[in-house]
């Protein structure tokens, strides 16, 4: 299956507080999305591994996403090698993705910092024909370099390159993210209290987003970041703000 948009997450939910909004937005437009989870936050302080699938797939069907899966890395030991970067090399060229999303290039958790040299280093040798990979029938897999890495702003603000308008898709943004109801401010469980359980915290990620719009005059936007220069064909693919 091809993918049009293929987002890589250290941890489940990553992707959710992230860059949903852009996915849901792709999505409307008929474009193929998919998740891939590095980790399964199994050293995550509330809930269980087994409950963070759970939740991971709870999230998925809300995004209407074509297809997500977890390479089941080690959390918090994840290291940028061949090992590492072999498996995302056969995931990239298994999906084909014209555009690769990825963890923030630092943060305050260092897992998002690792796995965003990890996926991008991938990509690139992803397109090198002289490395070979196999699908899971044995057959080797052709290269494949996806046209752009972008990665999406998480914990730490990081002035981005460009902004995607998700103002009609934040409430199902919201709701996804709260799909990880172990993970978020729920009073209903007796779960030590964390950085992101608090319950400010889902409150200031939607004000980001909202400040982040206000800087192109829509009501919610996600950034990113790109080492790569974007091209346009027009003038006309800018948005066009109000005054």
């Amino acid at each position: 299956m091809h993918l049009d948009i293929l987002a890589f997450g250290v941890h489940p939910d990553d992707v959710e507080l992230g860059c949903s909004g852009t996915l849901l937005a792709a999505h409307a437009e008929g474009k193929k999305t998919g998740i891939i989870d590095l980790t399964r936050g199994e050293l995550g302080t509330r809930g269980t591994a087994e409950t963070r699938m759970v939740e991971a797939k709870n999230a998925a069907e809300i995004l209407g996403i074509n297809h997500r899966e977890n390479l089941n890395m080690a959390d918090g030991f994840l290291q940028n090698d061949e090992v590492h970067q072999r498996k995302i090399i056969e995931v990239i060229r298994r999906f084909k993705p014209s555009i690769v999303l990825a963890n923030a290039p630092a943060d305050r958790h260092p897992d998002h910092g690792k796995s965003a040299k990890l996926v991008a280093d991938a990509a690139f040798l992803s397109g090198l024909r002289k490395i070979e990979t196999f699908d899971a029938a044995g057959n080797p897999q052709t290269a494949w370099r996806p046209a752009y890495v972008f990665h999406y702003i998480q914990d730490r603000y990081i002035a981005p390159s460009f902004v995607i308008d998700i103002s009609a898709h934040i409430n199902r943004k919201m709701e996804a993210i709260q799909a990880y109801s172990t993970q978020f401010f729920n009073p209903a469980l007796n779960e030590p209290s964390t950085y992101i359980s608090s319950p400010e915290f889902l409150s200031i990620l939607k004000g980001r987003d909202a400040m982040l719009g206000k800087q192109i005059g829509v009501a919610y936007a996600e950034g990113f970041i790109t080492e790569k220069v974007l091209g346009m064909n027009s003038f006309d693919a800018i948005i066009q703000q109000t005054t």
